[in-house]
């Protein structure tokens, strides 16, 4: 008889910082959370000693570690879901580590941290891409020659899986629905943004593409952009690949359009009356209303629009800034139950033909319940 999982520890490993935080899923409740930074730039030297560190601040409440939950942002086609870790999963994970340079190599060092360090306690991996894997090739595949999805890999992926999967399943127990039946359009909208079209429970588009970078008006990423446009600056500037990648992904979007990636200084901002702020701001929700229309239509008509994340969560300005815009919908704002934050509520008219509702998103519970899941198989 297998031993029933108390305590899980879920890590969400960068290049520099390792978040963390500890679950007693028996009783449903987080026991602890935290943050070391600065590894390899002043801090810990390596992500062994970071965790080394993460054990001192748990202190007793470290003993006793059931399994251990880790956020891993690219399984591309070869993991469709959550999978406990062996070497052969480490294995193939070290060769989608091109897919994601930036993230990849630090993901992985989180999980090889835990086995050194939590010797004999199960480590599963939980990939932000896995959750879109239900797309179909129209919406995945991209129109260029076929060789190069073959050769390399190249086509639509998606991320924020994991946060997209948590709130539709929130939504089904909102809406009252089973998960299999529900339509949603789901919007995680933070200094990172992504919408999902979810079909009958299960995704079947989403705005990123093979890297974060498409798609949706971010804190430091340009989204949707002519790949000419690319050349032309790159051209121009004589930029190289590394070069233009540093521009489109952390020299861009909001920063570069309001000199800010804080909805709330670009919010402020444009309340006093800068242009640039306010543009920025007009941006980010005429594209969300773009993605909202298109995905309402693939789907047959969302049972719910649902927004989450830092500014879908908080931002009263930018909720009414993109519902503005979705009366071809039959939607409506109700000003005052915008005025919430960070709660579950519906902000749309109770006449309107789609309710628009505020989830709140928990990505490491997520993460801890999917590691349950698969250690209990």
């Amino acid at each position: 008889m297998k031993k029933a999982i108390r305590k899980v520890l879920v890590i969400n490993s960068g290049s520099s910082s390792l978040k963390y935080q500890l679950f007693d899923m028996v009783k449903g409740e987080r026991i602890a959370k935290g943050l070391v930074e600065r590894i390899g730039c002043g801090g810990p030297k390596d992500h062994t000693a970071a965790l080394d560190q993460v054990v001192k601040d748990l202190g007793d409440a470290a003993k006793d570690v059931d399994a251990i939950g880790h956020r891993v942002l690219h399984g591309a086609e070869v993991f469709k879901d959550s999978v406990k870790v062996t070497k052969d999963v480490m294995a193939k994970c070290r060769k989608l580590v091109k897919f994601g340079p930036l993230h990849m190599p630090a993901n992985l060092g989180g999980i090889e941290a835990c086995e050194k360090i939590f010797k004999g306690v199960p480590n599963v991996a939980v990939f932000d891409t896995a959750f879109h894997q239900t797309m179909p090739d129209c919406a995945a595949m991209y129109a260029i020659d076929p060789k190069y999805y073959r050769k390399m890999g190249i086509r639509k992926y998606g991320f924020h899986g994991t946060s997209h999967k948590f709130i539709t399943q929130e939504a089904a127990k909102f809406l009252k629905k089973p998960v299999s039946k529900v339509n949603l359009v789901t919007c995680h909208m933070g200094n990172g943004s992504s919408l999902a079209a979810v079909k009958n429970g299960q995704c079947v588009d989403t705005s990123m593409g093979l890297t974060p970078l498409a798609g949706m008006v971010m804190g430091t990423r340009c989204g949707d952009i002519d790949a000419a446009a690319v050349l032309s600056i790159m051209e121009a500037e004589k930029l190289t690949p590394a070069e233009m990648d540093t521009l489109l992904n952390k020299k861009s979007g909001l920063a570069a359009l309001a000199g800010s990636s804080d909805c709330r200084d670009i919010c402020a901002m444009a309340e006093k009356g800068d242009k640039k702020a306010e543009l920025a701001l007009e941006m980010l929700a005429y594209r969300t209303a773009f993605y909202i229309g298109g995905y309402n239509t693939v789907i047959g008509g969302a049972d719910a629009i649902v927004m989450t994340g830092g500014i879908g969560e908080n931002s009263s300005e930018v909720r009414e800034r993109i519902v503005r815009r979705l009366g071809a919908l039959g939607i409506k704002l109700d000003r005052k139950a915008n005025k919430v934050r960070g709660q579950v509520a519906v902000i749309s008219t109770r006449d309107s033909k789609i309710p628009v509702v505020i989830i709140p998103t928990n990505e490491e519970l997520a993460i801890a319940q999917d590691t349950v899941k698969i250690l209990g198989k």
